[in-house]
């Protein structure tokens, strides 16, 4: 469903993504590991071209992304930021909505109906009236993922979705992505949860200095009896050190 091949992408003398190759399949949950600053976010910022690479080839469902209507294309790959991005002054049923009434040109009573359906799959239906203003960041991180779902994506892109959130707020995101896995969502996840990508990702992977070093299952990543790549077992047993730290605090 996703195919990079060979993609660079540089911000002035700052080369970010070195020759990244990549394939992922329909209903496949990939997760991208690694530390800041590695690359992670520009990668699936190029598979919307929200990044424009240099150099290398972006092909959705078979067809090279630049020989595409990209406003078309856009409109099938969902993203969630880790910042929300919503309109401080619409309504929670307003952001819902004026996608679907504007670019799709659907019926506004339809839309209204699935934006109900939408925000009680995120547990806040009785929120469709409030302003972003007055919901926890948790929330407006629920209404984001819900915004994207009311544009039927067949790919959801979530930037660092939980960077901003408490634990308990964190589990509640978290629980919605994991909803959308089982139920077949392709989806490209950047995060720093090792427990969640643990149990989410179909494959987990690693990005160090802009180059993908391993791909592998949740188990080839993270068991230190099954892994026999040094830099990512370093890298994940320094995150999961962290991560119990934090905990034990």
């Amino acid at each position: 469903m996703i195919k990079l091949e060979n993609v660079n992408k540089s911000y002035g003398d700052l080369h970010v993504l070195k020759d990244i190759s990549l394939e992922i399949e329909k209903g496949e949950t990939v997760t991208l590991i690694g530390g800041s600053g590695e690359g992670k976010s520009t990668l699936i910022r190029c598979i919307n071209m929200l990044a424009v690479p240099e150099s290398g080839e972006i092909y959705i469902n078979g067809k090279n992304i630049k020989d595409t209507n990209l406003m078309k294309t856009r409109q099938k790959i969902g993203m969630v930021f880790q910042s929300f991005n919503l309109f401080d002054n619409l309504s929670v049923m307003e952001n819902l909505t004026i996608a679907p009434i504007k670019i799709l040109k659907q019926k506004k009573a339809d839309v209204k109906a699935k934006a109900i359906e939408m925000l009680k799959l995120v547990d806040l239906e009785e929120k469709q009236n409030s302003m972003p203003a007055e919901l926890s960041n948790g929330q407006k991180q629920r209404v984001a993922i819900a915004r994207t779902l009311m544009m039927d994506p067949e790919i959801i892109l979530f930037d660092e979705p939980t960077a901003a959130l408490d634990p308990i707020m964190t589990n509640e995101v978290l629980e919605i992505i994991y909803k959308l896995s089982q139920e077949g969502m392709t989806m490209v996840i950047v995060t720093h949860e090792m427990n969640f990508a643990k149990v989410v990702s179909d494959r987990v992977v690693y990005m160090e200095k802009g180059r993908i070093i391993e791909v592998g299952t949740p188990r080839q990543i993270f068991d230190p009896g099954f892994n026999k790549n040094e830099k990512t077992k370093k890298f994940v047993e320094s995150e999961l050190r962290q991560w119990e730290l934090k905990k034990f605090k």
